[in-house]
C-alpha cells in the first residue's frame, strides 16, 4: 500500500515510501504504548468497580480478593525484583539503593537562550563547513551486479537489534522493531533492495540525533562536549546487512605506477 502511494510512472519515490513506513510505525508504536499505560490502570480497579455499580454483593467481595491478591504478587515481584538487583553486582546493587532513596543528582544550570546550542553546533561541524565539494553520484559500471538482500537476512538483522539502545530522529525504538520483526520483515526487505537498486540512502536513515554530553561536572568550553551520535536503528540494521558482502567481495583494484627519476 504505501509502496503503491509512492509509485509514479512505475518509478517508486524512495523518500516518500521509506518516510511514510517509518512515520506510520513510529505513530502505531506511539499508541500502543499510550493504550498499555492506560489500560493498565483500568485493569485492576475495574471489576470492584463494575461490581458495586451492579449491587452484587458477592461479585465485590470476589472482586475485592481478586485485587487483593493481585496488590500482594504485584509486591511479591518487586521483592524478587529488587534482590536479585542486589544480587547481581555492585553496580546494580547502588542503581537499587539510588531508587530506593529517590536519590538525583544536583543539576547544572544551563543557559535558557538557544546561543550555546547554535555554538555547539557550530563547533561540532566544523571540519563539515569547509567542504566545498559537491556529493555526487557515481554511475556504476553495466556489467555490475545489484546487491540483493534476502528475507532471511533482513529478518536476522531485525532479530539482533539491541532493545537497550536509544531510538533515533525516527523515534522508532529498537523494542518495537524487535518484537514486531516477523511482521516488518517484507516491508523492509523491499525498502533496502530499493535502495541498494537505485543506489541512493533515504534521507530519513541519514539524519542523526547529536546529544552534547559533558566530558566532566563543571564544562567551561566547548570542546568539554562530548558529542554522541543517535542513528535510526533501521540504518544500523541496513549498514549491518550491507557491510560483509563489500568486505568480502572482489573489488577491482586500479594501480598506477609512476616512472621515477633517479
Amino acid at each position: 500500500m504505501f509502496k503503491q502511494a509512492a509509485t509514479y510512472n512505475s518509478i517508486t519515490n524512495l523518500q516518500e515510501y521509506t518516510k511514510t513506513v517509518t512515520a506510520y510505525i513510529s505513530k502505531s508504536i506511539t499508541v500502543c504504548q499510550s493504550e498499555a499505560v492506560a489500560g493498565g490502570g483500568l485493569q485492576t480497579t475495574e471489576g470492584p468497580r463494575a461490581a458495586y455499580s451492579s449491587g452484587d454483593e458477592e461479585g465485590l467481595r470476589t472482586a475485592r480478593a481478586n485485587l487483593s491478591c493481585g496488590i500482594r504478587e504485584a509486591k511479591r515481584e518487586y521483592s524478587r525484583k529488587i534482590a536479585h538487583r542486589f544480587s547481581s553486582d555492585t553496580r546494580s546493587l547502588w542503581r537499587g539503593i539510588q531508587t530506593i532513596m529517590d536519590y538525583k543528582p544536583s543539576r547544572q544550570n544551563c543557559e535558557s537562550s538557544t546561543s550555546l546550542l547554535n555554538e555547539l553546533h557550530d563547533f561540532f561541524a566544523r571540519f563539515e563547513a569547509h567542504k566545498s565539494t559537491p556529493a555526487h553520484k557515481t554511475p556504476p559500471p553495466p556489467v555490475d551486479q545489484v546487491l540483493t538482500l534476502t528475507r532471511d537476512s533482513v529478518k536476522r538483522s531485525l532479530d539482533w537489534i539491541n532493545t537497550q539502545k536509544a531510538p533515533g530522529p525516527d523515534n522508532i525504538p529498537g523494542r518495537g522493531l524487535w518484537d514486531c520483526a516477523a511482521e516488518l520483515t517484507d516491508v523492509f526487505t523491499d525498502i533496502f533492495n530499493t535502495s541498494l537498486s537505485q543506489g541512493v540512502v533515504p534521507m530519513c536513515f541519514k539524519a542523526t540525533t547529536i546529544i552534547p554530553v559533558p566530558k566532566k561536572s563543571s564544562p567551561s568550553c566547548l570542546d568539554d562536549y562530548r558529542p554522541v551520535a543517535l542513528t535510526p536503528i533501521l540504518m544500523k540494521c541496513f549498514a549491518r546487512l550491507v557491510l560483509p558482502p563489500l568486505l568480502l567481495g572482489p573489488l577491482p583494484v586500479c594501480i598506477s605506477v609512476q616512472p621515477v627519476n633517479r
